[in-house]
């Protein structure tokens, strides 16, 4: 496994392998060693079809850093940058991860997420340092304009809890106090 820092502290690209005989293929998602920080303690799987957006979500007061993975398909990913004391803040970092290229996030405590499916079928793979805590959700809106994030498509198809979350200023007044 090789692992990329990107321009953003702290976020980070793991290269996995796959390995792929008349079998089929067994890949790595996660090799734990003695600098990392992550435990992951919540783990789930969604399925998205394809132009579906997730997000942007963070957890308000239970706070969670993400190891992110495709393990079938194809997605548009997106973190952005919510720590105020970070050079990076109000910042968007994007990837596109897939089982074809094994690649996947590490995504620190602080950050927003969401992707968009690229494929028919998409199935991510999160694993959470903390418990999913429902009544700490809260969303930017995925096309805010101050953001200017790139989507891959212009049309897609949003929850319609995700069509409701806030705009990047008002998370900022509401959540950060800024």
């Amino acid at each position: 496994m090789k692992i990329k820092k990107t321009k953003i502290k702290g976020l980070k690209i793991i290269e996995g392998k796959t390995h792929l005989d008349k079998r089929g293929a067994f890949r790595e998602l996660f090799l734990k060693n003695k600098n990392d920080r992550f435990d992951g303690v919540f783990w789930c799987m969604s399925k998205s079809k394809k132009n579906v957006i997730r997000g942007l979500h963070i957890q308000k007061k239970v706070n969670q850093a993400k190891y992110v993975s495709v393990v079938k398909g194809r997605i548009f990913d997106v973190v952005l940058d919510l720590r105020k004391k970070s050079k990076t803040f109000g910042k968007y970092f994007s990837i596109t991860l897939s089982d074809k290229n094994s690649k996947s996030l590490y995504i620190p405590k602080g950050f927003a997420h969401g992707f968009m499916g690229m494929d028919k079928e998409n199935y991510v793979v999160y694993a959470n340092s903390n418990y999913r805590s429902k009544k700490n959700e809260v969303g930017i809106i995925w096309n805010d304009e101050n953001l200017k994030i790139n989507w891959p498509s212009k049309k897609p198809l949003v929850s319609r809890k995700d069509k409701k979350n806030l705009t990047f200023k008002n998370f900022c007044k509401i959540h950060l106090k800024i």
